[in-house]
């Protein structure tokens, strides 16, 4: 069966500045992988790189089965940045912001049909923010702008949802709701490629941890669970180093803002 991603041996980065190192991974159709990592690891370099938004210097990327430099079938994937942006003045409403996300799949030069209408308000209902379809996206909390991102990428019904630290820095009500509407879209049968801080309410969802330090994969497994005085509340674990990751040992629960998984 074609993996939806397969990366072989990548390395990529920024101003000539490699960031990834040999880097392979592979997620297959209905897999759950969390990609983690510390501040500056290169976890979300990782997820940009996959999706064409940084330039790949070496090895090889496929998406669904073909590569990724040929790959036109956007629809397919839906992309949540980690913030929307949309409180800085942009005069749209909630539903038009999800409205957005139909784009890929009927193109720009089509007006909505009852299909996008459908699927907006579906999108909107699965994140817990249909009351709000009509209100200005700049009146949301932070955590409210973020399910409307996850809403807009939902609308478009893609095979494959890349997120990137969806729950940093928002409420936790929002951070449920995240929770709740991933978790339909994998019982559906959706592939979720997700980078995080921290797992919180996600963590029975996620199937496999990737942990990244320094540009390379220290660890591919089984997300561990926090214990001792790293399942304490507010525990600010420290960053350990690439060979305890590998040993299998680290364990924590980081708050918002550590350097943590």
């Amino acid at each position: 069966m074609t993996n939806v991603v397969e990366v072989r041996h990548a390395a990529a980065g920024y101003d000539g500045r490699e960031i990834l190192s040999d880097v392979s991974l592979s997620v297959a159709a209905g897999d759950v992988v969390a990609v983690l990592g510390a501040n500056g690891s290169g976890k979300s370099t990782l997820i940009r790189t996959v999706l064409g938004l940084v330039p790949l210097r070496r090895g090889e990327i496929e998406l669904f089965g073909t590569a990724q430099r040929r790959f036109r079938s956007w629809e397919r994937i839906g992309y949540v940045p980690q913030r929307l942006g949309a409180g800085s003045g942009v005069p749209a409403t909630v539903g038009e912001v999800v409205a957005s996300g139909r784009l890929a799949r009927r193109g720009i030069f089509r007006f909505p049909g009852a299909a996008d209408k459908t699927a907006v308000r579906e999108a909107l209902a699965d994140v817990g923010l249909l009351d709000r379809i009509g209100d200005p996206v700049a009146t949301l909390s932070g955590g409210q702008q973020q399910r409307t991102l996850i809403a807009r990428a939902l609308a478009g019904r893609p095979d494959l949802l890349v997120l990137d630290e969806p729950t940093a820095g928002v409420d936790a009500a929002s951070q449920e709701a995240f929770a709740a509407a991933l978790t339909r879209f994998a019982a559906d049968g959706g592939t979720i490629m997700l980078v995080l801080h921290e797992l919180g309410p996600l963590r029975p969802l996620i199937g496999r941890g990737v942990v990244v330090h320094d540009g390379r994969i220290a660890h591919e497994g089984t997300p561990p669970e926090p214990a001792g005085h790293h399942a304490e509340p507010g525990h600010d674990h420290v960053h350990p180093h690439a060979d305890e990751v590998k040993a299998g040992i680290c364990e924590w629960a980081p708050t918002e803002g550590s350097k943590a998984y």
